[in-house]
């Protein structure tokens, strides 16, 4: 079982970690940084720093068959790890961060236009999310000032958890048609951006949403009669 650090705090660049196993899907390690790829997220990148100062370039991060574990994908060729060897995980911080800023603001896409989520991706600086939308008509120039409003409250962004019980007795926090909150632990977290949004989602996020800075709609597609694809980019 890996302690995902990156759920109590997404700015940890780096944490000391030993390796518990390797498998066909990477180097599983008794605690990680890294986010692993999920809910329209891509898994971080980064490298493991062994103890003699070589470093094993990680391209990917996944979760394990059970989801307990997450496995750091390492590139061909790197050094060899084995259980019980002391190293540092450090991520590609250029890359987690654009990432943090994007996913937040798809938060807040969802507040401005308040339709059932279809799917939903997060890109490097650029996302997009699908929305079961009855009637076209949306404005790119409107949504993106609407949006840009929410950005500029600075609002604070904050998780806690509750538990599957009280997931079921509040089904309208699920905004996502097509990717459910992940269960099994009994707990499920929640996203508060304060007076504007709350929502599952396992992901990182900025701490405040003046960190995600101006955004703009970048483009608004027809994916079927009732389905609107909105993309958003950092400015």
């Amino acid at each position: 079982m890996t302690e995902p650090l990156f759920r109590q705090d997404a700015y940890l660049i780096e944490t000391p970690a030993e390796v518990v196993a390797v498998t066909d899907r990477g180097i599983v390690l008794d605690r990680t940084v890294f986010y692993a790829q999920g809910g329209g997220q891509p898994g971080d990148a980064g490298t493991i720093v062994l103890s003699d100062g070589r470093e094993i370039p990680v391209l990917n991060t996944v979760y394990g068959e059970d989801r307990k574990a997450i496995a750091h994908v390492p590139a061909e060729g790197s050094p060899t790890v084995e259980p019980g060897d002391r190293v540092v995980a450090r991520i590609d911080w250029a890359r987690r961060l654009p990432r943090m800023r994007i996913h937040t603001a798809l938060h807040l896409l969802s507040v401005v236009l308040p339709y059932p989520v279809t799917g939903g991706a997060i890109g490097e600086g650029d996302g997009r999310l699908d929305f079961d939308i009855p009637d076209a008509g949306l404005d790119k120039a409107d949504i993106a000032e609407r949006l840009n409003a929410l950005i500029a409250r600075d609002a604070p962004v904050t998780d806690r958890w509750i538990t599957d019980e009280e997931l079921d007795a509040n089904p309208g926090l699920v905004k996502t048609m097509s990717v459910k909150p992940p269960r099994g632990s009994g707990r499920v977290r929640l996203v508060a951006i304060e007076g504007i949004d709350l929502q599952p989602c396992g992901g990182t996020h900025v701490r405040r949403t003046g960190e995600i800075g101006a955004v703009t709609v970048t483009d608004i597609e027809k994916k079927g009669k009732q389905n609107r694809r909105v993309r958003i980019a950092l400015a």
